[in-house]
């Protein structure tokens, strides 16, 4: 359902079951390429790995079971600068739990924090509780697509910040991950008397061009700046389509779930724990399909892709600022993780800085238990 203009309705997903049968068929249909001798995950997803997925999805994946997982958390829609914002709003028992907005990235959505949920508004005895706030970013998901161009960070941030208002939170807490992690820290410079902290993982950080600081990079820090190096050299295309020409992959992704599997699965393969051989390694099979159902459903291709465009296009979103003033905790995680402290602190107030040696880009589905344990050592800190 959309709600009207400031209110705030109750919302319930439950994709139709023609959807659920069409996915079905289409995957049935899919015109397979062959995978050329000798080659593997350097040339992008093999294709008879891809095949064996999407089998999987097509005919043993549960949808309904990873449907009813969300709809046991308490879910509202409102519209926020006239763009329909889907969220979860799942409150604490705890009278001093501090409210906190949890922000998803790319490839990602709500799912990404269903074993968060618990854990944080219903913490063991002693432990900090918080009132947590989920919601799709602004065309993705059940809050998209989006209905017109202009959603930057910036307009973004505005909105939920909007949203936590209307919540009646005058003070909260943001973590992010991924596209969170930059939208996170541009909420605590929308909103600095109301952000009480900001905590991210996977944040950028680019190189100052000090010779002092290039000169000082401990080994650890040497060895992840090769690493954003190589990922901008070999890893980056799919950044660059999204954030040139979105409408054109948005189209092939829209019309075939076996390309918006390939195209989400592969980003699954290469950014988590590089301990493990395969994504579902890392992270169950069910919930990575749950995120790329809810794309595939939703029909939010081109509006995440918008998402890139309007970065790159933003001319606020590189440019000179002011140093923020909101206490900044980051957390590091091993792979696909390539902040570099003397960096951050350029932009940022850190006060809390946590390198992991294990898990990668999505620790809420990879290691949840050290993302929780540092969202409490961060907000604790507060």
């Amino acid at each position: 359902m959309t709600a009207s203009a400031h209110s705030i309705e109750p919302y319930r997903i439950h994709i139709p079951d023609g959807d659920i049968a069409d996915l079905k068929a289409r995957l049935a249909r899919t015109r397979w390429i062959d995978d050329l001798p000798g080659t593997g995950w350097e040339r992008g997803v093999p294709a008879s790995y891809l095949k064996e997925i999407a089998v999987y999805w097509g005919e043993k994946f549960d949808w309904r079971a990873q449907e009813a997982a969300i709809d046991a958390h308490p879910q509202f829609s409102t519209v926020v600068d006239g763009q329909h914002l889907h969220f979860l709003h799942v409150r604490s028992s705890a009278p001093t739990a501090t409210p906190l907005l949890l922000l998803h990235g790319w490839p990602g959505s709500v799912a990404d924090f269903l074993d968060l949920i618990g854990p944080l508004t219903e913490p063991d005895a002693g432990a900090q509780a918080f009132h947590l706030v989920i919601p799709s970013l602004p065309g993705h998901g059940f809050s998209g697509p989006l209905t017109e161009p202009g959603w930057n960070d910036g307009r973004v941030a505005g909105a939920l910040d909007e949203l936590m208002t209307r919540l009646g939170y005058d003070g909260y807490g943001v973590h992010g991950g991924d596209h969170g992690a930059f939208i996170a820290p541009r909420l605590g410079r929308v909103a600095p008397d109301r952000v009480i902290g900001v905590h991210v993982n996977a944040l950028v950080t680019f190189p100052s061009g000090d010779p002092a600081d290039m000169a000082a990079l401990t080994a650890a820090e040497r060895q992840r700046l090769d690493g954003m190096r190589r990922f901008q050299d070999d890893g980056s295309a799919y950044m660059a389509l999204q954030g040139s020409r979105p409408n054109t992959i948005a189209q092939s992704l829209a019309d075939s779930p076996a390309g918006q599997l390939a195209w989400i699965v592969e980003k699954y393969a290469e950014w988590t724990d590089r301990s493990h051989e395969l994504p579902e390694s890392a992270i169950d099979l069910d919930r990575i399909l749950a995120t790329v159902s809810i794309h595939w459903f939703t029909a939010t291709a081109r509006s995440v892709a918008n998402f890139y465009y309007e970065r790159f296009h933003d001319t606020a979103m590189f440019a000179p600022q002011p140093k923020s003033t909101v206490p900044t905790g980051v957390a590091v995680f091993r792979d696909g993780d390539y902040a570099i402290r003397r960096f951050a602190e350029r932009a940022h107030t850190v006060t809390h800085w946590s390198e992991f040696y294990s898990g990668g880009h999505f620790p809420a589905l990879e290691v949840p238990d050290l993302l929780l344990g540092d969202i409490r050592a961060f907000f604790g800190s507060l």
